[in-house]
């Protein structure tokens, strides 16, 4: 028996006093993952000695770390084993829930960039907080999302080892606190792997809990310090619509980046001594998006207390930090209230004057005109820019895929890119294929690895030498019988889950990604309408049976978001009830999807749906997942779409739609009413809104979805985001490929086209890039 064998047995044993076979799957879980902690610690212990990157980021959504950790170990088989060997499996840890710190892609990106690092052998450390409860545990009720806290520490976690002796405090205007960090390892697959660290911060109160039950005022009082400093990290993204809500959501920020801060100074002075001039040779730092900007401040008051004056601090932040920018939306690049700001970290308000002060000469010493700087001040009519203090205190922007970066430079922030272009560089996104395609997927893993061997798993360019067999027809019929696998495995979880029949020999078209009107879950819902009504008309005939999926979280606050989620449960409920059509379409909202939900639903895709408006969406990382794995993309020429049919083909691929240049030229005239009057199908799907087909309980919420895109609102135009514009040519492109899929031969060739060229999403290749041309590690 192996070493990792024998310590599950006696953890088991002395920890819990039961053998495997009496054991609870926590208790399982707890001693696999801590034998497995006992293995890697050697390599976590002796860190890579040189220059470091950190990654901070307010989200790193891991999703559950026992599998992909025990197979960059090696270990996932002989867990396996060791399983079977006493009557248990695998698919007993699907009861563990997701470390789920993270709302989206921003979140996923930050933990396949800290898998991928480990594999390659850079040296990258994640820092955020360890929030107390996830985004929300999401359920349905006549519809409508429901929202209770995720508490997933309830499971343990033991890939989490508390560190009380690096413990630093923050301090806030009106409290102190302490942060806590708690460590897991990163690790790293294959010989050349590292073990880095991702570090959570977890806040709180400044001194021990008082329990002197005697003195009421006293009790009181320790209660109501504990509770305010807990708050900080008790939830990802608290809602944000009040004062409150915006202060706790600034503190957070600078909570886990002040205390990130402080943790790599102290570990500078042990290493170099008191002279922080060397500090950006030691340490990169990456800010993930605007939530930790406030870093740049924070580290300018660091080094000038300690000595520094400001040109010389000045210079060590612009080299030290590096941005990444994930999106143009307005409502993303984060402005914050001056006064606000100054109640919180009164502390940090004169660093941010003397980086206002710097702007202002340098934008002197470029000549720039009076009347263009107000589109450069960081402090402007009474709020701090954010995204405007990353580029400038930065020597680093970067955008998240080519079209991406090049709307930031020609679009969004083009007088930013005219000042200093040599900043402005594009890295696209990637994913890492140990998760997102060999633990998620062993089926095709296995196909894979016996046309080409295993090398794929780190190099994933290997993937290129699968283009012969896609003309196989033996390596076509072999695909399609994994899909099949994964439509059925995927129909039982769902039927588990969900208590939906989903039939397994239906085309599987899958929407999974976060709520948001930009990225279009509600034309997806239009477009649905109109295949009933289609087929009830008898315009749609012979149509290959399709079960559309969804999964996505809507934020407890987005009215409009929550109502998309009630309409489309109620078109389920509407395509269900009616026998006409249950045959031939199924619709099913997952509830509370997440990245172990997604696991399982990626497998089982033929149609990736990413139909984001041309212009939005700055990358995805759903869209590389699917091609991954062997889906077709039925998307908009938007974000990794474009680089992702560049690779495959569009041929091999459904492009539809208005691009960024069709909409820039009709953006002012645009008049959704026209193509509403003009076409009955599109009239017909938008008054199923509103006529009593569909019910939303009597909210008014389906009346506000149809007047957002006839009337608008009081804060954007009628139609921001183009539905009814492309709503007609997405529904004939969707026509197209459901003709196509009769041919199961050559749309598996289709599908194999797209794996075999996936290689270049991965996050290898991206971590890579960010190591050599951002970080010099």
């Amino acid at each position: 028996m192996s070493a990792f064998s024998q310590d599950i047995l006696e953890l088991l044993r002395l920890d819990y006093g039961v053998s495997p076979e009496q054991a609870s799957t926590v208790q399982i879980y707890d001693a696999v993952s801590r034998a497995a902690m006992a293995q890697a610690r050697r390599r976590w212990q002796t860190p890579a000695r040189g220059k470091r990157a950190c990654y901070f980021s307010a989200e790193f959504l891991m999703g559950r770390m026992i599998g992909a950790n025990l197979y960059n170990m090696g270990l996932l088989k002989e867990c396996a084993s060791f399983l079977a060997a006493h009557g248990l499996d695998m698919n007993m840890f699907e009861e563990i829930g997701d470390a789920a710190l993270g709302n989206g892609g921003l979140g996923r990106l930050a933990a396949c960039f800290l898998d991928s690092a480990a594999t390659c052998g850079v040296p990258l450390d994640g820092y955020g907080i360890r929030y107390r409860y996830g985004l929300f545990a999401q359920t349905f009720e006549d519809g409508f999302q429901k929202e209770a806290p995720d508490d997933w520490q309830r499971f343990t976690d033991p890939w989490a080892v508390r560190r009380e002796e690096d413990a630093v405090l923050i301090r806030f205007a009106d409290q102190t606190v302490r942060a806590v960090p708690y460590d897991s390892p990163v690790i790293g697959c294959g010989e050349n792997a590292l073990v880095n660290t991702l570090r959570l911060w977890q806040a709180e109160a400044q001194r021990p809990f008082d329990f002197d039950l005697f003195n009421r005022q006293k009790y009181s009082a320790a209660v109501e310090e504990r509770d305010r400093a807990e708050a900080i990290s008790a939830v990802l993204y608290p809602n944000d619509d009040t004062r409150e809500g915006k202060r706790l959501r600034l503190k957070q920020q600078y909570f886990f980046s002040a205390a990130s801060l402080a943790d790599l100074v102290k570990r500078y002075k042990a290493a170099h001594g008191p002279d922080l001039s060397g500090f950006a040779e030691a340490y990169a730092i990456q800010l993930n998006d605007t939530h930790p900007t406030i870093s740049i401040p924070e580290l300018l008051r660091l080094l000038m207390e300690e000595g520094m004056d400001f040109d010389a601090a000045f210079a060590v932040v612009c080299r030290t930090f590096a941005y990444t920018n994930h999106t143009i939306m307005a409502e993303a690049l984060e402005k914050w209230d001056v006064n606000l700001f100054k109640s919180v970290v009164p502390q940090l308000y004169p660093y941010v004057e003397l980086l206002e002060n710097a702007l202002e000469m340098e934008l002197a010493l470029r000549r720039v005109p009076r009347e263009k700087k107000q589109n450069y001040r960081i402090i402007c009519r009474g709020q701090i820019h954010m995204a405007r203090m990353a580029i400038f205190a930065t020597h680093s922007t970067n955008g998240v895929a080519r079209i991406h970066t090049e709307i930031i430079k020609h679009s969004a922030l083009p007088e930013w890119y005219a000042l200093w272009p040599e900043r402005f560089n594009n890295k696209t996104n990637g994913i890492t294929q140990r998760r997102w395609l060999a633990l998620c997927n062993p089926e095709l893993s296995g196909l894979i690895t016996q046309r080409i061997g295993d090398g794929w798993i780190t190099d994933l360019d290997q993937l290129k030498r699968l283009v012969p067999y896609a003309d196989d027809p033996a390596t076509q019929d072999a695909f399609l019988a994994v899909k099949e696998e994964k439509k059925r495995q995927l129909a039982q979880v769902i039927r588990s889950k969900e208590g939906f029949r989903l039939d397994p020999t239906f085309l599987y078209d899958i929407q999974i990604k976060r709520l948001h009107e930009y990225k279009r879950q509600f034309m997806n819902a239009l477009s649905i309408l109109d295949l009933y009504y289609g087929i009830k008309e008898g315009r749609i005939t012979d149509l290959q049976p399709t079960a559309f999926l969804f999964g996505a979280k809507a934020a407890p606050g987005y009215y409009r978001a929550k109502g998309i989620i009630k309409l489309i449960n109620e078109i389920a409920r509407l395509v269900d009830g009616d026998e006409a059509v249950r045959g031939l379409l199924q619709v099913v909202f997952v509830q509370n999807y997440n990245v172990s939900y997604a696991e399982k639903l990626i497998p089982a895709a033929e149609v990736s749906e990413q139909i984001s408006t041309a212009g939005t969406e700055a990358s995805g990382t759903s869209n590389m997942k699917f091609m991954l794995n062997g889906a077709v993309t039925l998307g908009t020429y938007d974000g990794a779409n474009i680089e992702i049919v560049e690779a495959a083909g569009e041929e091999n691929n459904y492009i539809f739609g208005a691009r960024v240049e069709d909409i820039e030229k009709l953006r002012q005239s645009y008049d959704p009413k026209q193509i509403y009057q003009a076409e009955p199908r599109v009239r017909r799907v938008m008054d199923a809104l509103v006529d009593g087909t569909l019910s939303d309980g009597s909210t008014g919420v389906f009346r506000e979805l149809y007047d957002s895109i006839l009337e608008g609102a009081s804060w954007h135009r009628p139609d921001q985001y183009y539905l009814l514009l492309d709503l007609i040519p997405y529904c004939e492109t969707r026509l197209r490929l459901n003709r196509d899929v009769r041919d199961r031969r050559a749309f598996a060739k289709k599908c194999l086209l797209n794996i075999a060229n996936a290689g270049q999403f991965s996050s290898d290749r991206t971590i890579r890039q960010y190591a050599r041309e951002i970080w010099s590690v």
